[in-house]
């Protein structure tokens, strides 16, 4: 018996950048495609194996522990970006503004797709880790291209943030090409 269902939603890749280097501020290149393989995005700065823990995982791990790396994709939602852009007064937000991978349309409610879902392309297939929680590191960069207005994304992108992903299976990604969700076939827990 299968694990994971298909779900009959499918979305489709708006976006595709790369974060070559670490820079401050952020920001990702766009792209036509990206090769991923299991240690994340080729020649992406969040690519590898394995990373130093940070203050996520502080209840966990003393901070620069090293631990596998759950966080080699970050994945927006075209609809939510939207939600977050009106909510900043901008008519639209560059996912590059936000060190963006993936941007995908078409899948409803995309920050709170459960963890260990699949997003399944033409090749490639990415792991849904967790949902991104909104930080201030990006506010840096969207003060920069629109002046005033950095300090509203992490309250306008609260709960629109999207996920965090890792590479599961390799291949590639592409503009335009469709993603398959997969759930998990489990009833939601309710130890809380």
């Amino acid at each position: 018996m299968p694990i994971l269902k298909r779900t009959p939603y499918t979305g489709r890749i708006t976006f595709l950048g790369r974060m070559a280097h670490s820079r401050d501020p952020i920001h990702a290149e766009p792209c036509d495609t990206l090769t991923a393989s299991f240690a994340g995005i080729e020649g992406e700065t969040h690519a590898g194996l394995t990373v130093p823990s940070c203050t996520r995982m502080r209840d966990l791990y003393t901070p620069g522990t090293m631990i596998a790396n759950t966080r080699q994709v970050s994945i927006l939602s075209a609809e939510e970006l939207a939600q977050i852009a009106e909510k900043m007064g901008l008519p639209a937000l560059s996912p590059s503004l936000l060190g963006a991978t993936i941007v995908i349309s078409g899948l409803p409610d995309l920050s709170y797709i459960p963890p260990g879902s699949r997003l399944q392309g033409a090749s490639a297939t990415l792991v849904v880790n967790l949902n991104n929680r909104p930080c201030t590191i990006p506010s840096k960069a969207i003060e920069a291209a629109h002046p005033g207005l950095g300090k509203r994304f992490k309250p306008a992108a609260e709960g629109r943030r999207g996920l965090v992903a890792w590479v599961e299976h390799p291949g590639t990604f592409a503009l335009g090409e469709e993603i398959a969700l997969f759930i998990p076939d489990q009833r939601a827990w309710r130890g809380a």
